[in-house]
């Protein structure tokens, strides 16, 4: 208790407190902006906190991680563009609900499930830091394929009118991430000989063609035909959610956050696995599944807590472990490290104020999120009074930079650029964008940790199967690709029938 209050009173010091509004206020306006992310800001953030006592320079990355990661629902609601690749399941009805006159409702809701998804997070990793990671180390490649395949199994519940269309899709962007050299046998795949072409399709990059160049080419096709934008954009009123409308949505967050939580925990996944599972979870568990896609604010709620809630997760086997699960809590590790501070078992014993700090730092940057959130809420809607067509000029020159600094590379441009034409006619033949952004998400790993599984076994493909988890996460896959087929199958014939009876 006296390590506790030590670490309060340091936490609480004007210093501390400074440092992590800073780096909250840095992460937010990264991850709001498409392609400056909040991995980039962490890089540019850790030289500032050379000169600080640990506890300070700690707060100030953890700050930029936590307001990063939630600035990504600011774009995605309000442009359609995810400002991080854990925000891009919010788009799907983020950005219907802000076309609707509801964008301040979606983002003050986002906002606010974010800050409960980071807390609960919090407190399961202060409760049972070492049983979590436990679990979690227990996955191997094995269970982690299984998990990623149980997760690409949502695409049957995102494909749409046609489980074939939404199939082509995921294996759209399943091709799209094989392209360049590869990571184990240092291979060239599907570069046609061209060097430029070796570095491959970096997934931030991609998204970005994804969502931000259908939108400029439909705003400027809109704009030569003469077609006004919607009265509606217009009428935009600054206003928050009811407690009626956080309330019923209570134990969908309860649940999305222990989704959240437990992704977190398992390294290599993350808050893009994170959000999709808990976007499918909402709408499987939707008393009404066809409002998903048009502007259900369930559909903001599910992913939004939890990849916040992966924010704490991630936080379990670093500290515990000294296991980073993504880049981003990489450089918070070499933050800690330079600082003397070095995660593992004995980490609580030897810096208990430290870890202390921590934990009151994640708590104050959800709160200094929260606050400057709400109160820009007033602001941010007033994007959406922008004349569409000078929009689409900041968002071509936005995602241009973006792009460019994810690896200063000018071949990442003409990427995002192709990539968007190629989403764009995809939009036009009718074939479901959502499953080509879990198949560029997921990819990468499901094919890292399948040869990762086969090399640990010799090429025996029982390790697949001898391990009960993995079997269990094959189980639930099967059983949602059953489930879907089925729907869809009794569907088609219930429609057949009703023409039928129409027709005599």
């Amino acid at each position: 208790m006296d390590s506790f209050l030590t670490a309060a009173v340091i936490a609480m010091q004007p210093e501390s407190l400074g440092a992590v509004v800073l780096g909250s206020f840095i992460g937010l306006i990264f991850g709001s902006i498409p392609g400056l992310t909040f991995t980039v800001a962490l890089a540019l953030a850790l030289p500032l906190t050379f000169g600080m006592g640990s506890v300070p320079a700690i707060g100030l990355l953890l700050g930029t991680y936590i307001g990063g990661m939630t600035g990504g629902s600011v774009s995605a609601i309000l442009l359609g563009i995810p400002g991080t690749p854990s925000a891009a399941a919010t788009v799907i009805d983020g950005y219907p609900m802000a076309k609707t006159g509801r964008a301040s409702i979606a983002l003050g809701m986002a906002v606010i499930v974010s800050t409960f998804g980071g807390i609960f997070s919090l407190i399961v990793m202060v409760v049972s830091v070492n049983l979590v990671s436990r679990m979690a180390m227990s996955f191997g490649p094995a269970e982690i394929f299984a998990l990623v395949v149980f997760g690409l199994s949502t695409i049957c519940g995102m494909a749409g009118k046609s489980m074939l269309r939404g199939l082509i899709a995921g294996l759209l962007g399943l091709m799209a991430m094989t392209i360049g050299l590869d990571n184990m046998d240092g291979v060239p795949r599907m570069t046609f000989g061209t060097t430029t072409m070796l570095q491959g399709v970096n997934l931030l990059v991609a998204m970005i063609g994804l969502f931000a160049v259908p939108f400029i080419i439909q705003v400027f096709d809109e704009h030569r035909k003469g077609i006004a934008p919607p009265a509606r954009m217009s009428d935009i009123r600054a206003e928050l959610p009811s407690l009626r409308l956080i309330a019923g949505n209570f134990w969908l967050m309860i649940r999305c956050s222990s989704i959240g939580t437990v992704i977190g925990a398992i390294p290599g996944t993350g808050g893009p696995i994170a959000s999709f599972l808990a976007y499918d979870h909402a709408k499987r568990f939707s008393k009404d599944p066809s409002r998903f896609g048009k502007g259900a604010i369930e559909g903001v709620v599910a992913p939004e807590t939890a990849n916040n809630a992966v924010t704490g997760g991630t936080m379990i086997p670093l500290l515990s472990l000294g296991i980073p699960g993504d880049p981003a809590t990489a450089i918070v590790l070499a933050g800690m490290q330079i600082h003397g501070i070095v995660p593992g078992p004995a980490l609580f014993l030897n810096h208990q104020t430290e870890v202390y700090g921590i934990y009151v730092s994640i708590v104050v940057a959800y709160v200094a999120i929260l606050f400057m959130q709400l109160v820009g809420i007033r602001l941010f809607v007033h994007v959406l009074r922008v004349p569409p067509r000078l929009m689409a000029v900041v968002i071509v020159v936005l995602c241009g930079i973006g792009a460019f600094t994810v690896r200063n590379s000018i071949f990442d441009i003409y990427t995002m650029a192709i990539v968007g034409l190629l989403a764009y006619a995809v939009i036009k033949a009718e074939i479901p964008v959502t499953p080509i952004i879990l198949g560029l998400v997921l990819g990468p790993t499901l094919e890292g940790e399948f040869r990762t599984a086969m090399n640990l076994s010799g090429g025996d493909l029982a390790i697949f199967y001898t391990s009960p988890t993995a079997l269990l996460f094959f189980g639930l896959a099967a059983f949602i690709i059953a489930l879907q087929t089925s729907g869809e199958f009794f569907a088609r014939r219930r429609n057949k029938m009703k023409v039928g009876a129409s027709n005599a």
